[in-house]
């Protein structure tokens, strides 16, 4: 766990620098120009406008719904943690470490499209801290947290909960058609979807008065290809 500590007013130095440092990577400066050979050229010009929309989102979020909602816009492992009277940016990484970002001047984001899924974090002794964070690509699904991934193998690492799973897999059933088939009691089976539920393992529909279940194949294949033919097999 990597922590950036921040200072409490608003919009602080951390602040402005998230937004100051997105919009100023979506723009060449005059050096960068100067020593651009034609490939590098050539590929600014592909990234540009997805750095310049992303500098334009992260700036829109910060006026808004301020720098809470901005950091976490970048990843989902990363957050703002306000308790105890300060502020400090979290990232979820394998190492612990500490930076005091208001000595510094703030935080430095930087937005990349060529790091995906990768989340950088660097801190120097004396230096800003610096995150560098994937841009959204269209086509490409959302991110999700480790929390989210550990949520979802954790419900679905339940012997009894993996069976109705296994049956709405292969399509819609009612609590009543699990029940009777795995030979369980209607809340009992309600119970264990909601767990999938939270876990977002659940595409739910209303036929009528009654509600069917199925599991949702394109998240659960995220989790990787043997647990699908598993539970499809």
């Amino acid at each position: 766990m990597v922590t950036a500590s921040a200072p409490h007013s608003s919009p602080g130095p951390e602040a402005s620098s998230a937004v100051s440092t997105a919009g100023a990577a979506a723009r060449p400066t005059p050096e960068d120009s100067s020593h651009q050979s034609a490939f590098f050229a050539d590929a600014w010009q592909r990234v540009l406008p997805d750095l310049a929309a992303d500098a334009r989102r992260k700036s829109d979020l910060f006026a808004r719904r301020g720098l809470a909602e901005a950091v976490a816009a970048m990843s989902p492992s990363v957050s703002l943690d306000e308790r105890d009277g300060r502020r400090r940016i979290v990232i979820d990484k394998l190492q612990d470490s500490t930076a005091n970002a208001a000595d510094r001047g703030g935080v430095t984001f930087i937005p990349t499209v060529f790091g995906r899924p990768h989340l950088l974090a660097v801190y120097a002794q004396g230096w800003r801290p610096v995150l560098q964070y994937p841009v959204a690509e269209a086509g490409l699904p959302e991110p999700v947290s480790l929390g989210l991934v550990q949520q979802r193998l954790e419900a679905l690492a339940h012997p009894i909960r993996l069976r109705p799973a296994r049956t709405i897999a292969r399509g819609p059933h009612t609590t009543g058609e699990l029940a009777t088939a795995w030979q369980l009691s209607a809340p009992e089976v309600s119970r264990h979807l909601a767990v999938l539920r939270r876990a977002g393992l659940l595409i739910t529909e209303r036929r009528g008065r009654y509600m069917l279940y199925q599991l949702d194949l394109a998240g659960s294949a995220r989790l990787g290809s043997d647990f699908l033919e598993a539970v499809l097999r």
